[in-house]
């Protein structure tokens, strides 16, 4: 429960003791919009390490040489863990927005950071808002805004993934831009799986080799989701066979 504690306090600390630096953040933005972004973009993923050390996790990075540095992309990963976000957020090269649902936006001062950073909230029971949230999405990147997406839908507790919403993929399918895959294996062990403890954990973050909508052939484009799912579920499989060769 210690740690459990320890993030809970470093959380509610920043958050109450970043309002004057919100405030900051506002002035450097009336002139200086981008220096604002990049600004905020590294004070929160600065945040996040620091959070992720304090689980004592123990992350394996693979494939991170896959992740362009100077093009916007869309992050597509696998979702089993509140602190996916974390693990992936705090690798962005770039500005990046994360697809969150909307219950988040609800939350006092995390909404406004969230916002900053191009975060957009997605309504899932309200097909014409959620539509509206992908279109938005697709503005941003083509702004240069990079977009990331848990296609799941929600937080997956089960051994195997849950069907990609063909619906989310089309924020790459409509700019062209390419989606990266992500394979996040055991960051439920951080956290959920013994919840409200945090333990160490031996997390593996994979990402996948772009994948550019373009160049595929028109069934795998009709069915973008399924075809990045499966390179994901590859992956996946890989890590399986990587930690029982260890035992």
């Amino acid at each position: 429960m210690i740690r459990f504690i320890i993030v809970c306090i470093t959380v509610v600390g920043f958050l109450i003791l970043s309002i004057p630096l919100l405030l900051v953040e506002w002035i450097i933005g009336r002139f200086h919009p981008y220096a604002r972004d990049i600004s905020s973009l590294r004070i929160i993923q600065a945040v996040f390490r620091f959070i992720l050390w304090e689980t004592g996790a123990k992350i394996e990075v693979i494939g991170f040489e896959n992740v362009p540095k100077d093009q916007t992309v869309l992050y597509v990963g696998n979702h089993r863990s509140y602190f996916d976000i974390l693990l992936t957020y705090c690798r962005c090269p770039g500005l990046t927005g994360y697809v969150a649902k909307d219950s988040m936006e609800k939350i006092p001062l995390l909404s406004i950071w969230m916002k900053r950073l191009y975060c957009l909230f997605l309504n899932r029971q309200d097909i014409r808002q959620g539509l509206k949230t992908i279109l938005t999405g697709i503005e941003q990147m083509k702004n240069g805004i990079s977009m990331c997406i848990f296609p799941e839908g929600t937080r997956n507790k089960g051994t195997e993934m849950m069907p990609f919403k063909e619906g989310s993929l089309k924020m790459a399918e409509k700019t062209g831009y390419p989606i990266i895959p992500i394979a996040i294996t055991n960051s439920a062990g951080i956290f959920e799986n013994q919840y409200p403890k945090i333990r160490p954990a031996h997390v593996i973050l994979e990402y996948g080799k772009p994948i550019y909508p373009k160049e595929l052939s028109r069934e795998d484009k009709k069915f973008l989701g399924a075809y990045t799912q499966r390179a994901i579920a590859q992956m996946l499989e890989q890590h399986t066979q990587r930690t029982s060769s260890k035992k």
